[in-house]
């Protein structure tokens, strides 16, 4: 599955670009036309057109203007994702995350917004399956290319050195602005029932496995009605065949072990509980199956409770009998702060995702920004309330994982808006190093791969500003 974190902005960009092409697409068929080939890959002017579109509007939003034809700058953006992408299929350069899962939430995301499955055709002027398979192709595409700029920076890295001259090689008008950024600590309690509710939800997924096996219902009548997996519910729990390489560690090993037709015994991963149905054999190592995902699920006394423990807990922290940092260590059950005094860092998210797993960039500092949306920005919504050393009173929020937890936080720093600096800053400024050089790499990587494959650009185009001039050949 998809790490929303690190995918999410990128994606919904995709997404944007794909809706608006297919849109253009039916209302331009008749003047359609292919403006540039890439490898064996197409691209359609409706498809430049509506790139350009959405760099327009990502102009707007941000207050940049640019000389720039944004039909140009569009085509290239398209020309380079090609590349790039068939570059990765030669390379065999996996896609991490799963592709059809992204599509199928999103899909789900979007008939809801239409009102039904019939609704949705209505207004996309095709079959549902066949908005799928675009979609899933642009994804792919997407991701591939990715994938493959991924691939290539991989082992690029920075000296000390390098960081130094990087910085002093900068005007100072061009010193980055470090935003304000928060300290702070926390106190995570769970359900104390938590067992318990995990032992409900397997026994659910046993009743429903012997529904199917004895043949008194079907995974995917039950997935449609139970499954809590956005991304195949609406579809019987059914995925399009992929790769094991694009599945959790324990949900692959347990689909592996299948044979067509079986029904697993529940899996538990890090998303919930599972029972798995392999539809038919693999085929060129591409695994096709269905599934239900349960999460544990607790009565409204049972979210309450580690809440109230905490308010008690609140209580004599405030009285001054137990300092914060002591009260972590005793009471905490978040394993990766409780015994550094409840400090909250961003070591989960890097470990969570394998694009960033580098503890070098671990931190304790937090930028508005980097809290997110839904249960994770209820820390910034508390940090804004309190003052240096106020300790916050409990709230209800979720782990990385999903997991229902009630919390108390204690705001320790607040670093103001400044300019960065060597001493204070050293790690945004080697980012900042670090992606320079790999700008430079990928620049030089593309102006070689641009020359060894086949490239068709329409007249009309060749004429346009071009980052790298050789495309027009």
């Amino acid at each position: 599955m998809f790490n929303k974190k690190t995918l999410a902005a990128i994606l919904t960009l995709c997404i944007l670009f794909t809706a608006g092409m297919i849109t253009a697409q039916k209302r331009q068929v008749m003047l359609d036309r292919v403006v540039a080939i890439v490898g064996g890959s197409a691209i359609l002017y409706s498809e430049v057109a509506n790139a350009a579109q959405m760099i327009v509007e990502e102009r707007r939003a941000q207050g940049y203007t640019s000389d720039r034809d944004p039909m140009n700058e569009g085509l290239e953006m398209l020309m380079t994702q090609k590349l790039l992408y068939n570059q990765s299929l030669i390379d065999s350069v996996d896609i991490p995350g799963d592709v059809n899962s992204f599509v199928e939430e999103r899909l789900q995301q979007m008939i809801n917004q239409a009102g039904s499955i019939a609704d949705f055709e209505k207004m996309q002027h095709m079959p549902l399956y066949n908005y799928r398979d675009i979609l899933r192709q642009r994804v792919t595409e997407q991701e591939g290319a990715r994938a493959m700029r991924a691939h290539i920076e991989t082992d690029v890295a920075v000296t000390p050195g390098e960081v130094t001259r990087f910085y002093d090689s900068l005007k100072e008008e061009d010193l980055p602005i470090i935003p304000e950024q928060y300290v702070y600590a926390q106190i995570v309690r769970y359900p104390s029932s938590q067992e318990e509710a995990k032992q409900r939800t397997k026994e659910r997924l046993l009743e429903m496995r012997e529904r199917i096996i004895s043949g008194k219902s079907t995974m995917s009548i039950l997935a449609r009605t139970y499954s809590v997996d956005p991304g195949s519910a609406m579809n019987g729990g059914e995925y399009p065949p992929g790769p094991l390489s694009q599945l959790t560690p324990p949900f692959a090993d347990a689909l592996s072990k299948l044979k067509a037709g079986q029904i697993s015994e529940v899996v538990e991963t890090e998303f919930g509980f599972h029972i798995i149905e392999l539809i038919d054999e693999p085929k060129n190592n591409l695994y096709h199956y269905r599934h239900i995902l349960l999460k544990p699920t607790y009565t409204d006394e049972e979210l309450l409770e580690p809440t109230l423990f905490l308010d008690s807990l609140v209580s004599v922290i405030r009285a001054d009998s137990i300092s914060f940092e002591d009260a972590a260590k005793e009471h905490s059950q978040d394993d990766l702060t409780k015994m550094n005094g409840g400090l909250v860092s961003n070591h989960d998210i890097l470990m969570s995702n394998p694009n960033y797993a580098n503890v070098k960039y671990s931190s304790t500092k937090f930028k508005k920004e980097d809290f997110g949306q839904g249960k994770s920005f209820q820390d910034y919504v508390m940090i804004s309330r309190l003052k240096i050393d106020e300790v916050s009173s409990p709230y209800m929020s979720e782990d990385i994982r999903n997991n229902q937890l009630s919390k108390i936080i204690k705001l320790k720093q607040i670093i103001p808006t400044h300019t960065a600096s060597l001493s204070e800053d050293y790690l945004d400024i080697e980012m900042m190093a670090l992606e320079m050089k790999k700008e430079k790499i990928f620049n030089e990587w593309m102006k070689e791969k641009i020359d060894g494959f086949y490239i068709f650009v329409d007249p009309e185009f060749r004429n346009g500003e071009f980052s790298f001039p050789n495309w027009i050949k």
